[in-house]
């Protein structure tokens, strides 16, 4: 990429530039290395904008968001990804939008803003819903759950995550789905079912342990210190 790079500079294609900049970013992100993925899609934001790439403009800020939240700046997280959002509105990006509201939801989030959170979260479902955009759908559905726990709605967020395992499982995502029977089983625990709680993470394990999950471990311990607890 390094290489196209310089070879879209010495022929002055400036879309190729910004294309070959946002890959570098993207690439660097995925590598956990943020200033420098910040570097680059900063400067693909300045070419997209010079050579009038709406979409392309809205894809960077909205990257630059992601690179600000792993950086634990949240506040300027959102400003980017409220960008993104004005654009893929714009633009008539639907999956774009949806993303944009997604990311603005899990920041939010984050700030312990779980109401807000949750406004941001079923707008992304509902869009999603609308497009058919099946994988996507059920991760909001987990972070509707995710949100509904952290405000003491267990009973609530124990809907989200049916929800969640039934898509996960309709479209054969094995991963998603051991995720879906973990957090279901901690919500279960929380209002007093353990014995649904210990079923769901135990099969929230064997997933794990077939796909070579690190978490495997935490939900081994889980299982072991409530099965401590219901001996004595």
């Amino acid at each position: 990429m390094e290489a196209s790079l310089v070879a879209a500079r010495r022929l002055a294609d400036r879309s190729c530039e910004g294309a070959h900049l946002a890959s570098l970013g993207t690439a660097r992100y995925f590598l956990g290395e943020y200033r420098h993925a910040i570097d680059y899609h900063e400067q693909h934001l300045a070419i997209a904008r010079e050579i009038g790439d709406r979409r392309g403009e809205g894809n960077t800020l909205g990257n630059l968001g992601l690179d600000y939240y792993y950086l634990g700046e949240y506040r300027r997280a959102i400003e980017y990804h409220e960008q993104a959002l004005t654009i893929h509105r714009d633009t008539g990006d639907r999956r774009g939008e949806g993303s944009a509201l997604g990311n603005l939801g899990i920041a939010y989030a984050s700030l312990g803003e779980y109401a807000r959170a949750i406004d941001y979260f079923e707008q992304v479902l509902a869009i999603f819903r609308e497009i058919g955009y099946r994988h996507r759908e059920g991760t909001v559905l987990g972070n509707l759950g995710g949100a509904y726990s952290y405000l003491g709605e267990c009973r609530r967020a124990i809907g989200y995550y049916e929800q969640q395992l039934a898509i996960v499982r309709e479209i054969g995502d094995r991963r998603g789905e051991s995720n879906a029977l973990w957090n279901l089983s901690l919500a279960l625990d929380e209002i007093g079912n353990r014995a649904e709680a210990v079923k769901n993470a135990e099969a929230s394990l064997e997933i794990r342990e077939q796909v070579d999950d690190p978490l495997a471990e935490k939900v081994r311990e889980k299982l072991a210190e409530w099965k401590a607890k219901s001996q004595k």
